[in-house]
């Protein structure tokens, strides 16, 4: 098995075993690919300019870089702009393993003949990739067969690794598309485990709803950090898009100025709902709770009831639907149903007999412990906020 590491600062040979130059750095493309390919050797002679050689011209890579064709026949390779260099951009960084959702250290980088090209296969994260760089890895491997133990492997496929390109993290569109896939709680760890630079630059490529998702899952100084970094037009785009409980608890923790700045800037119908809730104090029932969760009027039959959350976009917006609300036209509670016994139900029965008329609610100045003791105490997994005064129906926790 061939690594980058045995590679660096190798002497370059050409079909004569004239020296060429050494082996500063690899270069790969075709990214996309399970195992992608060596491109290039850039090489350099004591102080002489970098060069490119292209991998074409490649007889072997080991125990020597030997090429095909004698030094004045070298042809040049041209850089794309699309390569990824392995040992400057790779090598002793921080990538994602994305099938695993961690973020690892590449300690060393495998690389094959795969038919009659050079490809890279796999990224080392163990032990062995730094034993080797040390040149002391087959006395690892000796000591441990005389102890009865082997050595752990810590190679990862490449096609599951996310490169995080330093200076311009995951420029690479694969990378990218590679991280979306997962749940945003573990996009939210990984930012979390990245260092800071990292982290944003990583953060700022995720489209707009990955992005709400996952600073949904993050701590508040992991979301404070990445939305002052945002333009404040697509801020309020990532704001409209989180849940209004989550908004409202990020705006509070943001200067006055850049709160007020970010909510003209966010739609009419979310920028209410936001500042509705600011209108609490963070640690109460009203600062807790979300405005988005399914409501049906109240007279309606249970098959009447389905076909309306259908076409609701409050229940679009309902990410947990544990419960169904019944509504009157002025929008206060009139009982709840859960949605198992809605969709059990026969379709004619009336709301009326399947729901409970006299659901526990909270009042939105109830102290969060209070809330937290009383959804306990009834087995709930949701709670409205009710307005003592008004009876208006506010939201739930």
């Amino acid at each position: 098995m061939l690594y980058a590491s045995q590679l660096q600062n190798e002497q370059v040979w050409d079909v004569w075993s004239q020296p060429v130059g050494k082996c500063v750095d690899i270069l790969v493309g075709d990214l996309e690919r399970s195992f992608p390919v060596l491109r290039a050797l850039a090489l350099r002679d004591k102080d002489t300019e970098t060069r490119f050689i292209s991998a074409e011209q490649l007889s072997s890579l080991f125990p020597s870089i030997i090429l095909k064709v004698p030094r004045s026949e070298i042809i040049p390779y041209e850089p794309r702009g699309d390569e990824l260099w392995l040992l400057d951009q790779v090598l002793d960084r921080q990538v994602v393993d994305a099938e695993d959702r961690r973020v690892v250290r590449v300690n060393d980088l495998q690389i094959m003949r795969v038919q009659d090209r050079f490809c890279l296969t796999g990224v080392d994260v163990g032990w062995p990739g730094l034993l080797r760089r040390l040149g002391v890895e087959n006395l690892a491997h000796a000591i441990a067969r005389s102890l009865g133990r082997r050595l752990p492997s810590g190679v990862i496929p490449w096609e599951d690794i996310a490169p995080l390109q330093q200076g311009e993290p995951l420029r690479l569109r694969v990378s990218r598309d590679k991280i979306t896939r997962l749940p945003p709680a573990d996009i939210a760890a990984i930012l979390d485990d990245l260092d800071r630079h990292t982290s944003e630059a990583l953060a700022v490529t995720l489209d707009d709803e990955a992005l709400a998702d996952t600073l949904e899952e993050s701590p508040m100084d992991m979301q404070i950090t990445v939305l002052s970094h945002l333009p404040k037009e697509r801020a309020a785009d990532i704001l409209e898009k989180m849940d209004p409980g989550e908004s409202a608890d990020l705006l509070a923790d943001l200067s006055d100025q850049t709160s007020s700045e970010l909510l003209e800037l966010m739609e009419d119908e979310e920028a209410s709902d936001v500042r509705h809730l600011l209108r609490y104090p963070p640690d109460s029932a009203g600062g807790i709770m979300t405005t988005e969760f399914s409501h049906v009027p109240h007279h309606l039959q249970a098959g009447e009831a389905l076909d309306y959350l259908r076409h609701s976009s409050d229940a679009k917006d309902d990410e947990v639907m544990h419960y169904v609300y019944l509504t009157d036209p002025e929008g206060r509670l009139q009982g709840v149903v859960t949605l198992r016994d809605l969709v059990m139900a026969p379709l004619d029965v009336s709301l009326d007999v399947l729901s409970e008329k006299d659901p526990v609610t909270v009042d939105p100045y109830t102290p969060q412990e209070e809330v937290a003791y009383t959804i306990a105490k009834y087995d709930l997994l949701a709670i409205p906020v009710v307005d003592d005064e008004t009876g208006e129906f506010l939201g739930i926790v």
